[in-house]
């Protein structure tokens, strides 16, 4: 099938290349009703798709958003159930702006810099980085870091509510009776979002005038495998816990299946509540009890706020923060 050109258009229509080029671009200030219908017609009958490098070299923009997310090491790239689920609804909010996903996995902050300028990146989006990494950050082009808490004036973030999901947890669990409860989630410093969670974690506490014990906390990785592992050695670590706040529900979805597997009912025995309120949340036995963030709303925010930044060429809005919620269902019980 042979290509139609813009070329070819402009001959059939009796007008300019460039005439042509206003009017599928929208630029139609000097160009009569009657060409643009003409030119409109043709296009439609001949079934012209303008080329995307073309257009975006007239408009000076590549079309193109990073989705930039850690590589383990340079030669393997592993989503998280949550990264994946944000992908795809960042995905379709670009694509319905006009705007195409480039995903590209970053063995070393300092490559953000070099995947912004290799590709011709109109901006990007960081998953997944630690706020150090991004605090470091000196770029020319708009970027948006997704549940950042960073400083970086050059990169505005947009997360939920850490502090007040790690507070519904824990409030929920103390509410059915439970006093020895495990946080379980990644090291953490005194920044960031496993930081805010374990500060509305112990918040909680203090609401009710409790004490919480440091000694119930477990640093493990957000995979269900080292979930599986911690909830198969809860009872001989953590003996007297009755109940588990897990960072994510992938961890905590593992933490359950390690649970069961070593002989401990979960809820019966022990509780487990997780954060995101995934998919498969729902449908896991038993099913799980999360604290909900908005994802489709959180990845919206996003391209939002990126796009309004690349359009403008002006750096990204402040922060913005959304709103958290408890889903209950089966793997919480009254102590």
């Amino acid at each position: 099938m042979v290509r139609v050109t813009l070329k070819d258009i402009a001959n059939e229509a009796g007008v300019s290349m460039m005439t042509v080029s206003n009017v599928i671009n929208g630029n139609r200030a000097r160009v009569s009703p009657e060409t643009i219908e003409r030119v409109r017609r043709i296009v439609a009958e001949r079934g012209y798709v303008p080329s995307a490098s073309a257009r975006s070299l007239a408009a000076r923009s590549s079309r193109l958003i990073g989705l930039l997310v850690p590589a383990a090491d340079e030669d393997s790239l592993t989503l998280s159930p949550h990264t994946g689920a944000i992908l795809g609804q960042i995905e379709r909010a670009l694509r319905k702006r006009g705007y195409h996903l480039l995903l590209r996995g970053i063995a070393h902050p300092d490559e953000v810099g070099e995947a912004l300028q290799s590709w011709s990146l109109d901006g990007a989006v960081l998953l997944g980085f630690l706020d150090e990494e991004i605090d470091a950050l000196d770029v020319t082009v708009p970027v948006l870091a997704v549940d950042s808490y960073s400083p970086n004036r050059l990169a505005t973030g947009v997360r939920s509510d850490d502090f007040d999901g790690g507070r519904i947890a824990a409030a929920h669990l103390l509410d059915l009776g439970h006093r020895d409860i495990v946080f379980a989630g990644p090291s953490f410093s005194d920044v960031g979002v496993v930081h805010q969670r374990y500060e509305g974690f112990r918040q909680a506490f203090v609401d009710r005038g409790l004490s919480i014990r440091d000694g119930h906390i477990a640093a493990v990785n957000t995979t269900h495998a080292s979930g599986h592992e911690l909830g198969s050695r809860l009872r001989a670590e953590f003996p007297s816990a009755t109940a588990v706040f897990a960072t994510a529900d992938i961890l905590a979805i593992g933490i359950m299946a390690g649970l069961v597997d070593t002989g401990v009912p979960v809820p019966g025995a022990v509780s487990v509540i997780g954060f995101d309120d995934l998919d498969i949340s729902a449908i896991v036995t038993p099913k799980l009890t999360t604290v909900a963030q908005d994802i489709p709303t959180k990845a919206a925010m996003a391209v939002d706020l990126l796009l309004t930044a690349v359009e403008k060429r002006d750096r990204p809005a402040e922060p913005v923060t959304l709103d958290v919620h408890l889903v209950e269902r089966e793997s919480t019980a009254r102590r």
